[in-house]
């Protein structure tokens, strides 16, 4: 068990990171998925109780990521923001993270939550609903390509691993398509029942769990 699990998808090697995100060496690009920006705001109006500093907490963790890894790219695979952008703290956090990071080149990947995001004037490219590169298809939900590997979200995948009650964020592998985990620490999520084959990658605690392939 470390921060990483090694593995080739689709014939090009990647990491699974520990900290839920998938990183290319070869192209220098991290992908996360899920970021629901503005999502405690959100909850907080409509009279929900949640925590404050959920959104300063995920940057941190993508400031971390970002200097353990040589990154000359972020893709975010949709649901960028949890809905409207109207001006908030969260928005301000954002920003500032932004400022840090002038030569990154942060893309997205349009989700079902993101139709305020083109206009949100938050130093990203939407790059639309589905990009090809390379060996994989880039999108939000999981519907299959064709020809190409989809990396996507939208599902928030969790496990329970043996002995411990709380479920865990994780990567779910399947023949056609991975699904990462919602990288925003405030999602919740499903238990996805796993065919033959397929297998899941835990989340615990920044470390990566590589859990036995379903048979």
């Amino acid at each position: 068990m470390g921060n990483e699990v090694e593995l080739e998808l689709a014939g090009e090697h990647v990491l699974l990171l520990g900290d839920r995100a998938l990183y290319r060496p070869r192209r220098r690009m991290l992908l996360i998925a899920d970021l629901h920006l503005g999502k405690g705001d959100a909850f907080r109006r409509a009279g929900i109780a949640l925590p404050t500093g959920g959104t300063g907490h995920d940057l941190q963790r993508l400031d971390a990521l970002l200097q353990a890894y040589r990154c000359d790219s972020l893709w975010m695979l949709g649901d960028i923001l949890h809905g409207p952008a109207p001006r908030a703290d969260w928005q301000r956090r954002w920003c500032a993270w932004r400022e840090r990071h002038p030569a990154l080149a942060v893309m997205a990947i349009r989700g079902n939550h993101d139709r305020a995001l083109a206009g949100a004037a938050l130093g990203i490219e939407v790059a639309g609903e589905q990009v090809e590169d390379g060996p994989f298809a880039l999108r939000h939900d999981p519907a299959p390509h064709p020809r190409l590997h989809v990396l996507c979200g939208h599902l928030h995948p969790q496990v329970a691993l043996p002995g411990l009650r709380r479920r865990w964020p994780a990567f779910w592998l399947r023949a056609q398509a991975t699904v990462l985990p919602a990288f925003s620490q405030f999602t919740a999520g499903v238990a996805p029942v796993l065919q033959p084959g397929e297998r899941l990658v835990a989340c615990v605690e920044g470390e990566a769990v590589a859990l036995p392939e379903q048979r």
